[in-house]
This record gives structure tokens, C-alpha cells and sequence, in this order.
């Protein structure tokens, strides 16, 4: 919960995900014994992907196989998951460990299928940063899709950055100046450029990258983690729209001697689902505009006529495409939409 300018009390919905379907036990599920071992002694590992039940974890740098412990029951693993472990944890091939127990998470990030979806997919856990990666040119930048983001990462608590790639294509243009006016640290890279900046934002942090799909997310992954070996895709010359290469979440240590750090690499989406979150937290993520509401009608849904919002707009304090952008995402109309 939360406060906006106006001193109303932001509301979250109760999150609704996979794990929040119920499933009749099937017969001879009951455990054996009420007595359940304590894995006093399980070691600590960081779950890196997920791929049909079996989950890579690193534990002490070792690359281990593990199952879910039946007592954990249906509770959903994700990549960046701290969780404890039992079994075989040497790593050697045709073994399998024993997750045991998942630790609480720091942080979630979400999304649904589309903003009409009541049911969220959880990305990753435990991350501190949301690196919002677009392109200048091929695929185009789609500024509603980063203003997307930016509400996840505002819902989920994360540090925003943007990362404009293919700089060697497309200027910039005013882009970046926007996104740093309302305090959001913004990076360009183009091929054959240096990495340095980016590298100073991903030290000591755990960033999960998000972005469509051909924008550059697995190149850039690549070249921070040179062993990564993540498959690089084009662009569709027919339809402009990036080919998938990335089928899963992973996620990889950056190196020691550059700060340390993970960075996690996603599969390119289309649409980032905000069904999960209020109506009021999606203004609330509006910097530029909030402020505005506090002379809003009660109970406004800033889509009526009488919405401090167009006057604020009007008089220079922001401008109209920030308040198109919100209205949009308030009314679930796509991004592709005019």
C-alpha cells in the first residue's frame, strides 16, 4: 500500500497466479508419515533456469540438477529463486539433487498474458533492477511497450533503466532526454560501442532484461557474459517484428573481477499484461503526471472530461504522448492501436 500526491491510499488487487489454482489431490498423495525431515544441513543454491521440472541451480559454483521435494507441494520455482537443497550435489552428469525449501523472495516481477488476463506469470524473483531494452531502429522503439515496463518495475520495486541498442542505426533523438527528465537512467549502445556504462549500472546488482523480441537483448548478454553462448536472432524483413531465439529465462553471474552482478536473459514478448496492478498504482508510476491528480475529482478515473490531468498537460508541465500513454494502458487498449 501507498499514498499518492492527493493523500489517497493506493490499493493492491490480491495476486492471482498459477499456484492460486486449486487441484483435487489425486489418491495416495497423503505423506507417509507426519514427521518431516528439517534439512538442517541443505546447501544453498540460486536457481539459474527452468525447464520442465528440473531446475539448474548454482551451488558453490557447481552446476546442479534438481527436482522440487514433493512436501513443497505446487508452489511454483522460478529463475532467481534462493532455495535449499538436498541429495547429489556434485554436479556430474545423470545426477539429481532435491529442492527442499524455497527462501522468501525480495522481490517478484509479473506480468499477464494481456490486461484483460486475471492470471500472472511470475518472470523472476529476487531481482533488483528491470533493464528496459529497445531498439532505435529494426524492430522500431515502441515507447508505450517502456512505459510498461516502467509500471512493472514500479509495482514489483524495482530500479528502472532503459537501454537503447542499434545507436549505429537510428539517433536517439529526444527519447533519452525524456526518460532521464522523469529520472530514469537511460544507456545507448550500438554495435562496435563500449559497454562501460551499462556495466556501471549492472554492478552488484541482479537485472533482468525485458524487450521484444530482435532488440538486442541476447547480443548484449553475449558481450557482458562472453561464455553465455545465448543464440542472436534477426529482424522479419516482412513483418519488422524480431524472431524468438531465447525459448527461456536464464540467468548468469556476471564476472568477479568487473564487480560481480547477475543478469538475467529473457524471451522476447510481444505485450506486457498489466492486470495484475491497480488502476491507481498504474498513475502513481507516472511521475510526471501524478502530481496532477491531487486536484482531481474524487474517485476519478482520469478518462472523464472533468480530469485535472488535460489541464495540467495544457499548461506545459507534461506532455500529451505521456498522457495518451497512461490512458491507454488505463482502458487496455494495445500499444499498436491508434
Amino acid at each position: 500500500m501507498g499514498v499518492d500526491a492527493g493523500g489517497r491510499v493506493l490499493t493492491r488487487r490480491r495476486y492471482v497466479d498459477e499456484d492460486s489454482v486449486r487441484v483435487r489431490p489425486r489418491p495416495g498423495s497423503r505423506p507417509r508419515t507426519r514427521t518431516r525431515p528439517s534439512h538442517d544441513d541443505a546447501a544453498e543454491g540460486r536457481v539459474v533456469t527452468v525447464d520442465r521440472g528440473r531446475y539448474t541451480c548454482l551451488v558453490e559454483e557447481r552446476s546442479v540438477t534438481a527436482m522440487k521435494a514433493r512436501e513443497l507441494g505446487r508452489g511454483s520455482i522460478v529463475v532467481g529463486d534462493r532455495v535449499r537443497l538436498v541429495g547429489d550435489l556434485s554436479g556430474r552428469p545423470d545426477t539429481l539433487a532435491r529442492v527442499v525449501r524455497v527462501e522468501d523472495r525480495a522481490s517478484v516481477l509479473r506480468r499477464t498474458a494481456d490486461d484483460t488476463d486475471p492470471v500472472e506469470r511470475v518472470i523472476v524473483a529476487n531481482a533488483d533492477q528491470l533493464v528496459i531494452v529497445t531498439s532505435l531502429a529494426d524492430p522500431p522503439i515502441r515507447p508505450r511497450f517502456v512505459d510498461r515496463c516502467l509500471v512493472a518495475a514500479f509495482d514489483a520495486d524495482l530500479l528502472p533503466l532503459l537501454c537503447l541498442t542499434k545507436s549505429d542505426l537510428a539517433e536517439p533523438g529526444d527519447l533519452a532526454d525524456l526518460y532521464r527528465e522523469l529520472e530514469v537512467p537511460c544507456v545507448v549502445t550500438g554495435r562496435g560501442g563500449s559497454l562501460d556504462e551499462l556495466r556501471t549500472h549492472l554492478t552488484g546488482r541482479s537485472s533482468v532484461f525485458i524487450g521484444s523480441s530482435g532488440v538486442g537483448k541476447s547480443t548484449l548478454v553475449n558481450a557482458l557474459v562472453p561464455d553465455a553462448d545465448r543464440a542472436v536472432g534477426g529482424v522479419n524483413p516482412v513483418t519488422g517484428r524480431g524472431r524468438h531465439t531465447s525459448t527461456s529465462a536464464v540467468a548468469f553471474p556476471l564476472p568477479a573481477d568487473s564487480g560481480g552482478g547477475w543478469i538475467v536473459d529473457t524471451p522476447g514478448v510481444r505485450s506486457f499484461g498489466l492486470a495484475h496492478v491497480d488502476p491507481q498504482t498504474v498513475a502513481a508510476a507516472f511521475p510526471d503526471l501524478v502530481e496532477a491528480t491531487a486536484d482531481c475529482p474524487p474517485g476519478c478515473d482520469h478518462l472523464t472530461p472533468d480530469c485535472a490531468l488535460d489541464a495540467w498537460v495544457a499548461r506545459g508541465n507534461a506532455r500529451a504522448t505521456r498522457l495518451d500513454s497512461l490512458r491507454r494502458l488505463l482502458t487496455n487498449r494495445p500499444d499498436d492501436e491508434p
